[in-house]
């Protein structure tokens, strides 16, 4: 059985700092790209960032240098540093595991950056 299971999600407030984990079971991980998404209220889900089981990293412009992508294949997990957060970040973070057409999500992680 596959599992994604992310934390770390907590209400902030804008310039504060969060780092989000996923952990995987269930697939055999360093095969994976492992990604990062965000849904806003209202709004479909994109993707924030995204690494492949090399270590090659893809950021949405709207994060770049301020968010990084890590992983840990020999633990299985996936993190995401997010600094400087803004209003706009605010959302219900997912992580996903991709390799060819399996693709598997995690329940979500609400973030909520308040002024």
């Amino acid at each position: 059985q596959v599992r994604l299971v992310e934390s770390g999600g907590e209400s902030v407030q804008p310039g504060e700092s969060l780092t989000l984990t996923c952990v995987a079971s269930g697939i055999t991980f360093d095969l994976y790209t492992m990604g990062w998404y965000r849904q806003a209220p209202g709004k479909s889900r994109e993707l924030v960032a995204d690494i492949t089981g090399s270590g090659m990293i893809d950021y949405d412009d709207s994060v770049k240098g301020r968010f990084t992508i890590s992983r840990d294949n020999a633990n299985k997990q996936v993190t995401l540093e997010m600094k400087n957060l803004k209003g706009e970040d605010t959302g219900v973070y997912y992580c996903k595991a991709e390799w060819g057409s399996l693709r598997y999500w995690g329940q979500g992680s609400q973030v909520t950056v308040y002024s």
